[in-house]
């Protein structure tokens, strides 16, 4: 299997992490993508993306004010300087052995260890592992874009499953939120209506 690694962690704790990459780099994912990494004792956690930027510093500062900036300036800030990209990562769950847990993981990851992009098949494993326990995470989650990041991340393992044939994933998955926020009608409406605007729920 042809991994593809989307940066290095740069700090972490039990329910999240912080990745960072080169701005440049062709394999950055997008809100709603699920990662793993790999630790050295045999086991992977895995998280959704819900945080990415870009961080300034004084050479931006100054560029941002002139009124022209060559080409050339912005491609060699954007290449050769080593201000990173960071990426947010929810901690959902992780894998130990052969099998899935949509817990916390026993321990949060290292600096510096690798942060690879789930495969279509590991999207499928995920999220079809017990019965959307992951849920929680998200929706106990605190100053993150809760109904945007359902709805990016259902619509990536929508396509993973639909993939394999699967067509009924997506629907099973929006009954479970409406069932999980039934008593909370504003965090519901949000949602459903981040869901509508992708079409899931049509």
């Amino acid at each position: 299997m042809n991994e593809i690694e989307v940066g290095r962690l740069l700090r972490g704790a039990l329910t999240g992490f912080v990745v960072g990459c080169r701005v440049v780099q062709a394999n950055t994912p997008g809100l709603g993508a699920l990662v793993r990494v790999r630790l050295e004792d045999g086991y992977e956690i895995f998280g959704l993306i819900h945080d990415i930027h870009i961080d300034d510093d004084g050479l931006v500062r100054q560029l941002v004010t002139g009124s022209q900036i060559d080409e050339s300036i912005i491609q060699d800030n954007r290449i050769n300087r080593n201000v990173p990209l960071e990426m947010g990562v929810l901690a959902v769950g992780y894998r130990q052995g052969n099998r899935i847990y949509h817990l916390l993981p026993p321990r949060p990851a290292l600096s510096l260890d690798k942060i690879f992009l789930c495969s279509p098949q590991e999207i499928r494993e995920f999220t079809s592992a017990g019965h959307f326990g992951y849920f929680r995470h998200v929706l106990r989650a605190a100053d993150i874009p809760v109904g945007e990041l359902l709805a990016a991340h259902l619509q990536q393992a929508q396509e993973a499953h639909l993939a394999a044939g699967r067509t009924d994933w997506a629907q099973g998955a929006a009954q479970e939120l409406i069932t999980l926020l039934r008593d909370d009608y504003a965090a519901l409406m949000a949602v459903l209506g981040a869901l509508a605007d992708t079409g899931i729920l049509e």
